[in-house]
């Protein structure tokens, strides 16, 4: 590690890399990870209304089972899994039966391997790199998931939350106070919201998934994090909420994720927070 931060010229192409390749293995989580809850919920629910086990293969795993065409299933050779660069190859469709590819696979990608070398330029090839890294991971393949399914799973959401506290415990951003006082602000902050929105109009303004995300960026942003996330999230998603219901052509009644909000405003959270506050506090003349 200590070879990497003193030749960037070496640890940045391997932080791209790394992007890339763990970009690959965000898209099989972005798109199996929810079969998998679905199916799961079918085969509990059988169970608890006493209903006859019926034929239900459980589909693909997100380690074992290797990549295939979802229109055809034929299975991907090695060649065509290389990152961004197969998707280009192939000129975004299937070798076999020339089904398209969707471009959410370089997109993801591409998105992680910036993000990954944003992470190493802001903290080093050390642990606290590694450790941004990790959160980056989590919060792209959360959205991903959200856009498709308006899901945040718990899978996702309480381990990302698990590893903050597990940080903090080492003092690796901060100390573990500020880490589990973040968490529980977090939780509390939009909880507090949904039930007085609910108590007001007897509808859900968002799902509890979006707790759990607020309440794992704080678990890694601390407490002073929390606020800066519900701003930023609240402003972006204002923004591309009102233009994509635009381009939709559909009205403000729609249902739009909020999680991948939270996300973009946790990590420019995690990664910018401090020259944030600071930036505010100079131009409120408060500093």
């Amino acid at each position: 590690m200590a070879f990497l931060d003193q030749n960037p010229a070496i640890g940045f192409p391997l932080a791209a890399g790394l992007g890339l390749l763990v970009g690959s293995f965000l898209n099989v989580v972005i798109l199996r990870l929810p079969r998998r809850m679905e199916w799961q919920w079918k085969r509990d629910s059988r169970e608890i209304l006493g209903e006859p086990d019926t034929y239900d293969p459980p589909p693909p795993g997100i380690v074992v089972e290797r990549s295939h065409c979802p229109q055809c299933k034929a299975q991907l050779s090695w060649y065509e899994n290389i990152p961004v660069f197969s998707w280009l190859a192939l000129g975004g469709k299937c070798r076999h039966c020339k089904a398209p590819i969707s471009a959410q696979y370089p997109l993801v990608e591409l998105l992680t391997m910036l993000l990954f070398v944003a992470c190493a330029w802001r903290f080093g090839f050390g642990w606290q790199g590694f450790g941004a890294m990790v959160f980056t991971g989590f919060l792209i393949s959360m959205s991903g998931i959200d856009l498709r399914t308006q899901l945040l799973p718990d899978q996702l959401t309480l381990p990302l939350m698990w590893l903050g506290l597990i940080a903090a415990s080492d003092n690796l951003y901060m100390s573990a106070k500020p880490a589990l006082l973040g968490a529980v602000a977090g939780y509390v902050s939009l909880w507090s919201v949904w039930w007085v929105f609910k108590q007001l109009t007897g509808k859900e303004g968002m799902g509890h998934g979006d707790f759990k995300l607020l309440a794992a960026i704080g678990a890694w942003t601390g407490l002073k994090g929390i606020l800066p996330t519900i701003l930023l999230s609240s402003l972006v998603g204002a923004i591309i909420g009102s233009i994509w219901l635009a381009a939709k052509g559909r009205d403000r009644a729609t249902p739009i994720p909020f999680g991948p909000y939270l996300a973009i405003a946790g990590w420019i959270t995690f990664v910018w927070g401090d020259q944030l506050v600071d930036g505010y506090l100079r131009l409120a003349g408060l500093a």
